[in-house]
């Protein structure tokens, strides 16, 4: 039994070198890695007056991106809210907010997730190992294991979109307008003037990560909310049964 237990946390101890060893290596690599135009920071403006929760995002996005059934990148989840006597649908957008201090990056042991000079923050699924302590750093609920590649998932403003000049799937599909993508650095874009005209609030702003996400007319009191009941886009009721597989 003593013996086991020896040959137990041997285990242990080779299995943590092996991770330290891996993470240095990870450290000198990591500079090798393509970050994007440092010039450029990219951002989202999202629009609540004009979002009227119809889901093409979420598609867009599903599409795109081949997301598996039952997760996300990005949706739009629906809420009641009570005022007076009066009770009202509301929506809210959801992504990963690209922050200027992602709490997701420091958690990673293998430096999986990084932050490319555009702030686009990206996950590296060759070094991913699935432990899922990115997932439970994110205080906006925007990540998960994808459950065919084991390794960890999330919005990444479709960044090879973006490095072909085009825009984010969920952009370029808003029926309404409501999602508006642009250069923050540059005070002629359209996301800047939006932040410069309008009063624009970040989810969960106690959390101090500078979400890049910003919202427009959003009820302070979704200001720390980030559950909430999904309207997902079921594939199998889209296509039906035999087209969906």
């Amino acid at each position: 039994m003593e013996q086991s237990r020896r040959k137990f946390f041997k285990g242990i101890v080779a299995a943590a070198g092996t991770t330290a060893l891996a993470s240095t290596a990870n450290v000198s690599e990591a500079a090798e890695r393509p970050m994007g135009d440092a010039a450029q920071r990219w951002g989202m403006v999202v629009d609540l007056r004009k979002c009227i929760g119809c889901q093409a995002c979420t598609v867009a996005c599903h599409m795109e991106n081949e997301v598996p059934i039952g997760e996300f990148r990005t949706i739009v989840s629906n809420y009641e809210i009570k005022t007076g006597d009066k009770t009202r649908n509301v929506v809210l957008p959801r992504l990963c907010n690209h922050c200027e201090d992602p709490p997701c990056i420091p958690v990673c042991p293998v430096q999986a997730t990084f932050q490319r000079a555009d702030g686009v923050v990206v996950v590296d699924n060759t070094r991913c190992i699935g432990c899922a302590y990115c997932v439970q750093a994110c205080p906006y609920d925007a990540r998960f294991i994808n459950p065919e590649t084991n390794t960890a998932d999330k919005c990444t403003f479709c960044v090879h979109r973006l490095e072909a000049g085009l825009l984010p799937a969920c952009v370029e599909t808003c029926v309404g307008g409501a999602r508006i993508f642009g250069d923050l650095k540059d005070p002629q874009s359209q996301v800047s003037q939006l932040i410069a005209k309008l009063p624009t609030d970040g989810l969960r702003p106690e959390m101090k990560t500078r979400p890049q996400v910003y919202y427009i007319g959003l009820d302070e009191r979704f200001n720390s909310k980030i559950e909430g009941a999904a309207s997902m886009w079921n594939r199998q009721e889209a296509l039906g049964e035999e087209e969906a597989s």
